[in-house]
C-alpha cells in the first residue's frame, strides 16, 4: 500500500543560483520546513521523490526551501508547478478543537436547522481565524470564519460540520 501524503506547498518557482525553491505554503506548521524534515515532491502524474529539507527562509510572504539533494538552481528547475507533502506518519497531534485543513475540505456545513449549506472548499488564512470557503448550491460561496459562536460543532468522522450563523453573515 503507498503511503498516504497530506499537503504542504506548491512549489511556484525557482528562487536565485544555489538551488532554492519558492514555496506558496497551506500548512499552518512550520516545522514542514526546518532543516532536516522529509518532504515528498508529487507531480501531476502523482510521482514522488523525496527531498530533504537543506534550508528555509521566509521572504516577501512566501517560503524558500532549498535542499540537501539539489545544491543548484539546475537541480530544482524541474520541481516547478509540483505539490511538497509530508507523509502522514509524521503529522502531530493537534489539540482539541484544531484540526488539519485536509479533514476539513470536503465536509459538509449544516445549519443548525439542519438546512445543508453547502461543502468547504478552501480555507483562506487571513489572521486572527481561519474562514472556511464553502461552495453552495446555485449561490455564491459562503466565507465562514471558524469562530466559536459560528461553529458549533465538527464531526470529521461523519465529515459535517454545523453552524449557527450570526447575523448578516449567509
Amino acid at each position: 500500500m503507498k503511503e498516504k501524503l497530506f499537503n504542504v506547498g506548491k512549489v511556484i518557482n525557482t528562487h536565485g543560483i544555489k538551488g532554492e525553491v519558492k514555496v506558496q505554503r497551506v500548512t499552518d506548521f512550520d516545522e514542514r520546513f526546518k532543516p532536516g524534515q522529509l518532504l515528498y515532491w508529487v507531480n501531476d502524474k502523482n510521482e514522488s521523490t523525496p527531498l530533504t529539507v537543506r534550508t528555509h527562509r521566509v521572504h516577501k510572504g512566501f517560503d524558500l526551501v532549498s535542499f540537501e539533494e539539489h545544491p543548484s538552481i539546475n537541480d530544482v528547475e524541474k520541481y516547478k508547478n509540483g505539490q511538497l507533502m509530508v507523509s502522514g506518519e509524521h503529522q502531530a497531534e493537534l489539540a482539541e478543537h484544531e484540526f488539519y485543513f485536509h479533514e476539513i475540505i470536503g465536509c459538509t456545513v449544516y445549519l443548525t436547522t439542519g438546512e445543508e449549506l453547502g461543502q468547504v472548499k478552501e480555507i483562506l488564512t487571513p489572521g486572527a481565524n481561519d474562514v472556511w470557503v464553502v461552495k453552495r448550491q446555485g449561490e455564491s460561496d459562503a466565507l465562514i470564519p471558524y469562530i466559536e459562536p459560528v461553529v458549533k460543532e465538527v464531526n470529521i468522522e461523519d465529515q459535517s460540520i454545523i453552524i449557527d450563523p450570526i447575523e448578516g453573515l449567509l
